[in-house]
């Protein structure tokens, strides 16, 4: 039997990018999207808005789960917020208000307030006093250089860096075993990521992904009609409860985070559980990622 023999250099690692998703306000729903431009601070108009307190602080779905209800809409010149009972909230992409700081996750930020009418629209519909907010574009907030490797990644409003890698096969996995359990299986909503891998087609058996392995996924390669994109994942995204919420009814149960317990405690966070990979940009700003678009790469280990 003749072993097969890998060209030098060849990719031992071959998906496609199967779902595109846009947050365009922190915690609040997901925008599925065909494609979408690479920015320095993740995909164009990734968290580029946030619901804040009365101290300017950001609120999420960890105390406020009815944020999950309200569903953005990307247009040419605005953004339109939807939410159960409530007339949308039109909101132009090109404007906004005073100057404010705000803050996420203890860091003080520049941004633009939204205005009055979108102040009372979220604060009518979540109950408490909150405004919307704008990042500021000027403002430069980086990811941690400790997990970077010293490369400068610039976000929004996210967590802490421009964008999160999960895959088909991880979810794929997860709800296998809730359905072992005799719970229900859960969408890709939960866990908000802004590239799902799948599987290339007509790829082997042997060549399909697995549960997770975007864990040991080293420098990624996309080319695009303008140009390659690379990207390099480079931490583990830890989950906080906002994972056990329904999506669609705001409603909570521990399933989810329970069976994270029984095989996603990861080493490299302490312990914490794990689901998706924080993943920066090392070549590709303004090039456009699309569904369907080829991803290769090589395993670590």
């Amino acid at each position: 039997m003749t072993d097969t023999i890998r060209p030098q250099n060849a990719p031992d690692f071959s998906a496609v990018i199967a779902q595109l998703y846009v947050y365009p306000v922190k915690s609040c729903a997901g925008v599925a999207v065909k494609e979408a431009y690479l920015t320095e601070t993740g995909l164009d108009l990734d968290r580029a808005w946030m619901v804040v307190d009365e101290n300017n602080a950001f609120l999420t779905q960890r105390e406020l789960p009815r944020m999950a209800l309200i569903q953005p809409q990307l247009r040419t010149d605005d953004i339109v917020l939807r939410a159960p009972g409530m007339l949308a909230l039109h909101l132009a992409i090109d404007k906004v208000e005073a100057a404010v700081r705000a803050s996420v996750w203890g860091q003080d930020v520049a941004a633009y307030d939204m205005g009055a009418t979108a102040a009372q629209w979220v604060s009518d519909f979540l109950g408490v006093k909150a405004r919307l907010v704008r990042f500021d574009p000027e403002h430069k907030r980086a990811s941690s250089l400790s997990w970077t490797g010293g490369v400068e990644a610039l976000n929004q409003f996210s967590d802490g860096y421009p964008l999160l890698l999960t895959s088909e096969a991880s979810l794929n996995g997860l709800n296998d075993k809730l359905r072992s359990a005799g719970q229900e299986a859960v969408t890709m909503a939960r866990f908000r990521p802004n590239i799902v891998l799948g599987d290339a087609p007509g790829a082997g058996q042997t060549a399909a992904m697995a549960a997770h392995d975007e864990d040991r996924l080293q420098q990624l390669e996309i080319v695009t009609a303008e140009g390659p994109v690379r990207l390099q994942p480079v931490k583990p995204c830890s989950r906080c409860p906002i994972v056990n919420i329904d999506p669609l009814s705001a409603s909570s149960t521990p399933a989810v985070n329970d069976m994270l317990q029984t095989y996603r405690q990861d080493a490299r966070l302490k312990g914490a559980l794990s689901f998706g990979m924080n993943t920066i940009t090392l070549e590709g700003v303004d090039q456009l990622l699309k569904v369907g678009q080829v991803v290769t790469g090589r395993y670590q280990f």
